[in-house]
């Protein structure tokens, strides 16, 4: 796991884009930071820039650093959570601008994740995370479902847990407001 860490930080540093396992299905990611990377997903993926990706973060601590404000309900949802949840939070902070709703929201999950979670913490911020096909396509549910397309469009493929045939499904979505509401987009 270490040397795949390493080769996927490389490719991080240097603006680029990996396919990687995340605690749900397999994504397509990139330094959230920076908006050139965000750009080649959106190309890799066939994608409507206006539709924001999912963020992905290491701990609370990175959390709180990419929300203006975390609202009270949201740290309910994350404590009661026994499966991966993505909550899309009011006011992101600190992003790439293409990451970001147009109502200034963004989606970001706090990983569990081995794998996902020491390659965020190694990078030092967050990355995104989108499902690794053109969008208006299945999800894919392993990494051998993953069509040659995408593969062949980002810049490194993650040699790790990619045997895997587990059912893997994506995360529950859910919104949230600073007075406590909550809209959920998926289950």
């Amino acid at each position: 796991m270490e040397e795949e860490l390493k080769k996927a930080l490389a490719v991080l540093h240097a603006g680029g884009t990996i396919l990687y396992p995340t605690d749900t299905v397999w994504g397509i990611g990139c330094d959230a930071r920076n908006k050139e990377a965000v750009n080649k997903i959106f190309k890799i993926k066939q994608r409507a820039e206006y539709k924001s990706m999912v963020v992905l973060v290491c701990d609370e601590k990175m959390l709180n650093r990419y929300v203006k404000e975390v609202p009270a309900v949201a740290w309910d949802l994350i404590e009661a959570a026994d499966h991966p949840l993505t909550i899309i939070y009011p006011e992101g902070r600190g992003l790439a601008e293409n990451v970001i709703a147009a109502d200034d929201s963004v989606g970001i999950r706090i990983v569990k994740d081995d794998f996902c979670r020491d390659l965020i913490h190694k990078f030092g911020k967050p990355i995104v995370s989108t499902s690794a096909n053109i969008s208006g396509e299945p999800t894919p549910d392993s990494f051998g479902q993953i069509s040659k397309e995408v593969m062949s469009k980002v810049d490194y493929l993650v040699n790790w847990r990619q045997n895997e045939t587990n059912n893997t499904r994506p995360s529950s979505i859910i919104k949230v407001s600073m007075n406590g509401e909550i809209k959920i987009f998926r289950k």
